[in-house]
């Protein structure tokens, strides 16, 4: 037993990464409880497509299940991975009610997509994507992700809310639930500055506690077994996918999982030192076989497409640095499969200062930015920015990219951009104005 521990920590590298099994284990949980909500807003979001929401909550855990052992134990990455949300309100709102077409035609839109993946990585073209991406740019992603999910975290708090006349303002800080997240924001704070590493996950679960005690949490479970998957599984229509010229919905499935999954990778693998000397993504061939992978399976057991999850940053944040993250994670997912109306009393107010703090944390990459060189800090800054102001890493990634590769057009340097990088601002500059219509 003594011998497999160790080839275990050979295998991923805990020596290297200077990391430990209690240290990643906290880090599994910690990611989990952060995107536990998926459990259930994925299927109350896909419910309204038709589809049966007892089906998709079973494949929802099995899709975030699959997909997080995979990044984990394959791919050796603290990324877990699930049904993405915005991806889920697009299958939902644009293709199956604005469209009118079917979700099983729709399902076979989304396996199609992974298939499309699958292909585009074998023959190495999103490994050059990746890798296409400017140096200088990961930094700025890394920030606007952090902001981005600082805001979502303020937004699930109920300290920040919509307004009709200013976009955002202050919430109702006596709010019982905003409350809560206040005292978790501040707790959490004073156990990261008191030095413990446990500090996100105390924070999360001493704040559940609390809502518990108060009487502030709502659940209505619903009627729920794991055989309910059958209404769903293997439902999907590839023929009709094919046949009824859904080429245009495969595609932006598959743009937006593209440059969100890329965009989450730079963020994740940034903030966790996991890059090499020459800023590249080790194993990144693995960690895109394995979200492909993860789709066709989300396809096939019947939720949309999945993607990498950027509250992996939190586990990231409570010292997670190896694929034994992602499986924990990946692990808990499985459990919930079979008991998944339990984790439905995890509240926003739980998780949401996790996700502020995090974000806090994810902001110290600005400062390698060479803020003094026009060239470098205005395509940043758009990134940084792109990224929270329209909810969409891809986004504020196409800011950037469309900002390098003509600011240094516009001074002459054509030569210090390769051609991947022209051909996918030509490809962003066709989505905008696709988008614009």
């Amino acid at each position: 037993m003594r011998q497999l521990i160790v080839r275990a920590e050979q295998y991923f590298e805990f020596a290297a990464l200077r990391t430990s099994w209690r240290t990643e284990i906290l880090a599994g949980l910690t990611t989990f409880m952060t995107m536990a909500y998926i459990i259930f807003v994925n299927p109350s979001i896909l419910h309204e497509a038709g589809m049966p929401i007892a089906a998709v909550t079973a494949a929802t855990c099995l899709a975030a299940a699959v997909g997080s052992l995979l990044m984990g134990g394959f791919a050796r990455y603290p990324i877990a991975l699930a049904p993405g949300m915005g991806l889920n309100a697009y299958f939902t709102y644009s293709v199956v009610k604005g469209m009118g077409i079917d979700w099983h035609v729709a399902l076979g839109a989304v396996f199609l997509s992974g298939v499309a993946f699958l292909v585009l990585t074998a023959l190495g073209i999103r490994q050059m994507i990746v890798n296409a991406i400017p140096s200088e740019l990961y930094s700025a992603v890394a920030a606007g992700v952090g902001l981005f999910i600082a805001f979502i975290g303020l937004r699930n708090a109920g300290i920040v809310v919509s307004n009709a006349a200013t976009t955002v303002a202050l919430g109702n800080l006596r709010a019982p639930a905003t409350l809560l997240a206040l005292f978790g924001l501040i707790l959490t704070g004073a156990l990261l500055c008191a030095g413990v590493r446990a500090a996100i996950l105390l924070g999360v679960l001493t704040t559940w506690l609390l809502a518990a005690l108060t009487g502030t949490i709502q659940w209505h479970p619903e009627p729920y077994s794991v055989a309910s998957i059958s209404a769903t599984a293997l439902q999907l229509d590839i023929r009709g996918a094919l046949g009824r010229g859904l080429l245009e919905i495969v595609f932006v499935f598959l743009f937006v999982d593209l440059f969100d999954n890329v965009g989450t990778l730079v963020a994740v693998g940034k903030k966790a030192g996991l890059f090499d000397e020459t800023h590249k993504i080790p194993r990144v061939n693995r960690i895109l076989f394995s979200d492909a992978i993860a789709t066709i399976t989300g396809a096939l057991s019947g939720t949309s497409t999945v993607v990498s999850y950027i509250e992996s940053s939190a586990g990231v944040a409570a010292g997670g640095r190896s694929g034994v993250t992602a499986i924990v994670t990946g692990l808990l997912f499985l459990v919930a499969l079979f008991v998944a109306p339990l984790f439905g009393v995890i509240p926003e107010s739980a998780t949401a200062p996790a996700l502020i703090i995090v974000g806090s944390m994810m902001m110290t990459t600005a400062a390698e930015i060479e803020w003094t060189d026009p060239g470098i800090a205005i395509p940043a800054f758009l990134t940084m920015i792109g990224i929270p102001l329209t909810f969409s890493i891809a986004n504020g990634l196409a800011f950037g990219f469309i900002a390098w590769t003509l600011l240094k057009v516009l001074r002459g340097r054509l030569r210090e951009v390769n051609w991947m990088v022209y051909l996918l601002t030509g490809l962003f500059l066709i989505r905008f104005w696709y988008l614009g219509k």
